[in-house]
């Protein structure tokens, strides 16, 4: 007989809402049954009871994980000053976690949110949802076979949008940052260069960020980390240097691939060892969940169909008692190579990871300015 799991959803309209679909995912599983949401607001409460079916609705959500008592929750606001308070709450419950990304402000809230799950025996996941994507186990075995060669390098970019820079890096930076984790290794250590109107940005350039970021600068942005293997790996954002770049690339002594992100991202293989379709007149191949070249045979869910995935796999997770595919470990891997950034030009030099700072970056001296 399945087991039936019992589900909170804790949103905060005008704080982060409930992220990219966290709270309606849960209806596209009959084992699941949505049974209670928590939001401040009033008027978001009332209508995520009305979307979910919720019976219950609190406006404090450590209310609702005490008299609700669900088996997992959805942490769903993308504003990350709410998730290590709301993380904890719920694994001091014994409450398993669905976490929108990124998952923290600095790695001392990751410890503390890992600290708490440990204690407990709870199954974290973060919504990263191109993890789960049917498309990144042929793109592995494309590695694995030698397709384009050994890898040499690992190149990403934001949006570069009005975020462009250290918010880039954070709202977008920290979905590449997971795939650059995934397909090339540790990081080892990191390099960043933080700039505002093209100087070096100094103690005077820190702003409170959006979405609950907390201490931010930077309008671009120039990332370097070293990972196993001599693999070295980039993220660049420059504000307002739009380009529908958005993605990354892995590239190799034989070819390269393109992916960009999603359920089923944009994908493509070019074998060729200059990675320039120009000098060879070789064609970029397109790579779909059944292969190389081959007709796409799935249809496109989007991020609701990521959320979908990884939600199942969670449930398995708690199931089989292992970790879930993007688990808290690698939220907190995320985190730091971000705060890596912003220490490393903090301190004009690269630094070690896992860093030895847990803290913000403006508990760190500043050497610049």
């Amino acid at each position: 007989m399945r087991t039936q799991y019992r589900v909170g959803v804790i949103g905060h309209t005008g704080r982060g809402n409930y992220g990219h679909g966290l709270d309606r995912v849960w209806l596209e599983l009959p084992e699941c049954t949505v049974v209670a949401v928590a939001d401040p607001d009033p008027d978001g409460r009332a209508a995520a009871a009305r979307r979910t079916g919720a019976r219950m609705a609190f406006a404090d959500y450590r209310e609702m994980l005490d008299k609700a008592r669900p088996d997992i929750v959805a942490v769903a606001p993308r504003w990350i000053d709410q998730h290590r308070d709301m993380c904890v709450a719920a694994a001091e419950r014994g409450i398993h976690i669905y976490l929108e990304k990124p998952m923290c402000r600095n790695p001392r809230e990751a410890d503390e949110i890992i600290a708490a799950c440990e204690r407990n025996g709870v199954k974290l996941a973060i919504a990263f949802q191109t993890r789960y994507s049917p498309k990144l186990r042929v793109i592995r075995e494309l590695l694995e076979d030698g397709a384009i060669g050994r890898l040499l390098e690992i190149r990403s970019r934001g949006k570069e949008d009005h975020r462009g820079g250290g918010e880039d890096l954070w709202v977008l930076g920290s979905h590449l940052m997971n795939l650059i984790h995934y397909f090339g290794g540790e990081p080892k250590f990191a390099f960043g260069s933080v700039l505002v109107g093209g100087r070096p940005a100094v103690a005077d350039d820190v702003v409170e960020g959006n979405e609950g970021i907390g201490p931010l600068m930077g309008d671009a942005v120039h990332c370097f980390w070293q990972l196993a293997d001599s693999v070295a790996a980039y993220f660049d954002s420059v504000r307002h240097a739009r380009g529908r770049r958005f993605g990354l690339w892995l590239c190799g002594s034989k070819g390269i691939i393109e992916l960009t992100t999603g359920y089923l991202p944009q994908a493509y293989l070019l074998p060729e060892p200059t990675w320039s379709p120009g000098r060879s007149g070789k064609r970029w191949l397109r790579i779909t969940s059944a292969g190389v070249d081959r007709p796409e045979p799935l249809r496109d869910g989007g991020l609701h169909a990521g959320n979908v995935l990884a939600v199942r796999d969670l449930i398995s997770a708690i199931e089989q008692d292992r970790l879930p595919e993007a688990n808290m470990y690698e939220g907190r891997l995320t985190v730091e190579m971000i705060c890596s950034v912003f220490q490393s030009h903090v301190l004009q030099r690269p630094v070690p990871l896992p860093l030895s700072h847990r803290g913000p970056f403006t508990e760190l001296d500043w050497a610049v300015g």
